[in-house]
C-alpha cells in the first residue's frame, strides 16, 4: 500500500503521468503521419508537463521555483523547435504555450477555467491543436476532429469527479452525471468515426480497440470514485491509442 501511494505521489500527482499519456497521443498521430521525431517528442512532452505544474502549484509556496523550472524548460523547448524545425513551429509553440496560460493563470481577472462549460472544449483544444497542428507541416482538419472529440470526452469525467468541489457550472452539476456520460459517449463515438474513415486502416483498428476501453471507463465514471480512478484509468484513455498500436504491430 505504501508503494502505491508512492507511485501515485511521484508519477501521478507531479503530474509526469498526464504529460507522457498527452505525449503517446501524440506520438500515435506522429507515426500515422510519419512525421514521428525523438526532438519532437521530447518537446510534447516539456510542454505538458511544463503547463500541467504550472497550473498544479501556481497558488503555492513552490510557485517561484515551478516559474524558473518553465522558463528552464522554455529555454530548451525553444532550442529544440529551432535546432530541429524551424521559425514557424517556433511560433506555433508559442501560441499553444500561451494558450494554455489563458486556460488557468492567477493574473488573470477572468481565465478560461472559471467560463461555465467552457473548460472541457478548451482542453480539447489545446491536445488537438499539439497533434494537428504543432507536429505537422499544415493543419489538418481530420486529426484536429478526432483528437478535439475524443479529448473533450475525457475530460468530462473529471467534471463528474469534481462536480461537488467545482465552483462554476459545469456539465454534471447542469445536466446530471449520467447525460454528461451520454455526451462523453457522442463525442468519442464522433471521434471513432472520423478516424475509421481517415487513418490508415491499422491505426483505425488500433483507436477503435482504444474506444472500446473509453466507454466502459466513462461508464463507470462516478463521483464517489477514488481519484486514481480518474488519474490514472481515465488519464490512461490517451495513451490507448498508441498501445494498441504498438499490440497490433508487434503481436
Amino acid at each position: 500500500m505504501n508503494f502505491l501511494k508512492i507511485l501515485k505521489k511521484t508519477v501521478i500527482d507531479s503530474q509526469i503521468y498526464v504529460s507522457l499519456m498527452g505525449t503517446l497521443f501524440a506520438v500515435f498521430f506522429m507515426k500515422e503521419q510519419n512525421t514521428f521525431r525523438f526532438p519532437t517528442i521530447l518537446l510534447i512532452f516539456i510542454t505538458y508537463f511544463s503547463g500541467y505544474i504550472y497550473t498544479k502549484y501556481q497558488y503555492t509556496k513552490h510557485f517561484f521555483k515551478i516559474l524558473l523550472l518553465n522558463a528552464g524548460a522554455g529555454v530548451i523547448c525553444a532550442f529544440l523547435i529551432i535546432h530541429n524545425h524551424n521559425e514557424v513551429r517556433l511560433l506555433k509553440w508559442f501560441i499553444i504555450v500561451v494558450l494554455g496560460l489563458l486556460y488557468n493563470s492567477f493574473f488573470l481577472d477572468v481565465y478560461i477555467r472559471k467560463i461555465p462549460l467552457l473548460k472541457v472544449f478548451y482542453v480539447g483544444l489545446v491536445w488537438a491543436l499539439v497533434n494537428c497542428w504543432l507536429t505537422l507541416p499544415e493543419f489538418s482538419i481530420p486529426l484536429f476532429l478526432i483528437s478535439f472529440f475524443y479529448i473533450t470526452a475525457l475530460v468530462l469525467p473529471f467534471d463528474i469527479r469534481d462536480m461537488k468541489s467545482d465552483t462554476v457550472q459545469t456539465f454534471p452539476r447542469l445536466i446530471g452525471v449520467q447525460n454528461t456520460k451520454y455526451i462523453a459517449y457522442i463525442l468519442v463515438f464522433i471521434s471513432i468515426m472520423i478516424a475509421i474513415f481517415y487513418l490508415k486502416m491499422l491505426y483505425g483498428a488500433a483507436f477503435f480497440f482504444s474506444v472500446i476501453i473509453t466507454f466502459i471507463l466513462i461508464y463507470f465514471s462516478e463521483n464517489k470514485r477514488d481519484d486514481t480512478y480518474f488519474s490514472f484509468w481515465i488519464e490512461t484513455c490517451s495513451a490507448l491509442p498508441f498501445l494498441f498500436l504498438l499490440i497490433l504491430e508487434y503481436f
